[in-house]
């Protein structure tokens, strides 16, 4: 099987959704999340209620 010499190269756009960036604010979402939970629990009511 023949190989070939030249790959080519995958610019990224430089605006607009990337999938980098959507996961990492996934992430940034579910900590966010988790502590929201955690500071729910330990107050023992809810942080979003006034």
């Amino acid at each position: 099987m023949i190989k070939p010499k030249l790959l080519p190269q995958r610019r990224l756009p430089r605006y607009g959704f990337h999938t980098h960036t959507e996961r990492l604010n996934g992430r940034i979402a579910m900590l966010g999340f988790i502590a929201l939970v955690a500071v729910e629990a330990q107050l023992g009511h809810g942080l979003l209620i006034w």
